[in-house]
């Protein structure tokens, strides 16, 4: 790898850190955390989604066409999911007190750069991003009236656990494909990046790709 390795992973969250398990394709139980949350931390100004799957497969695979239980999970996690965090989160904030510009808060929403460059095998994951993206415009200007803005990022291939166990060989060619630099992002640009939204009030209705320039191709 031509840069230094990811920090490890922390073994534990700060203790100003809360956990609430939630299942985001359940509505009730999004909405009774997000109260939840907004108790534990006395407020609640700012919401970031990042909850997915990647419901990997190809739509007629060796084995058959993929079940739809697949494809319906995966947007019920991804798309559905962000919604329900969206709305609750939404619900809440507007009974904030209004900052600078009547800001409220702010809604992130995960998307990824399969929505714009989906691969074979992503049918499920690409079309659950994209809808993610879609939603993005039309919920900021309907939260306009309240003051909370929405926004989308779309990373491009992420450090994260799901590729820690990767043989080195995969991973290296993973990070080639990465025009500059040609590396896997890191979970602490993501978090800069979201950090950049939060403190640019002009940011709104739009997705940002956070991704050293890549290009998906078709496999």
């Amino acid at each position: 790898m031509p840069n230094a390795a990811p920090r490890p992973w922390p073994n534990s969250a700060p203790a100003e850190a809360h956990f609430f398990r939630t299942d985001v394709a359940d509505e009730g139980g999004v909405a009774a955390n997000m109260q939840a949350a907004r108790a534990a931390m006395g407020g609640l100004n700012a919401a970031v989604n990042c909850a997915g799957v990647l419901g990997s497969g190809r739509v007629l695979g060796k084995e058959g066409p993929m079940p739809l239980d697949t494809f319906s999970r995966t947007v019920m996690v991804n798309l559905v999911g962000s919604f329900n965090v969206a709305k609750a989160a939404a619900a809440l904030m507007q009974e904030n007190s209004p900052g600078e510009d009547g800001e409220r808060g702010v809604i992130v929403n995960t998307a990824s750069v399969a929505a714009f460059e989906g691969q074979i095998g992503q049918a499920a994951y690409s079309a659950s991003k994209g809808g993610v993206i879609g939603m993005t415009l039309p919920m900021a200007r309907e939260f306009a009236r309240i003051g909370v803005r929405v926004m989308t990022i779309a990373p491009g291939v992420f450090h994260t656990p799901m590729v820690d166990g990767m043989p080195e060989a995969v991973y290296q060619s993973l990070c080639a494909q990465v025009p500059y630099p040609s590396r896997l992002g890191r979970p602490e640009e993501f978090a800069e990046t979201v950090g950049f939204i939060l403190r640019t009030r002009y940011l709104n209705g739009e997705t940002i790709r956070i991704d050293g320039a890549i290009r998906m191709q078709p496999k």
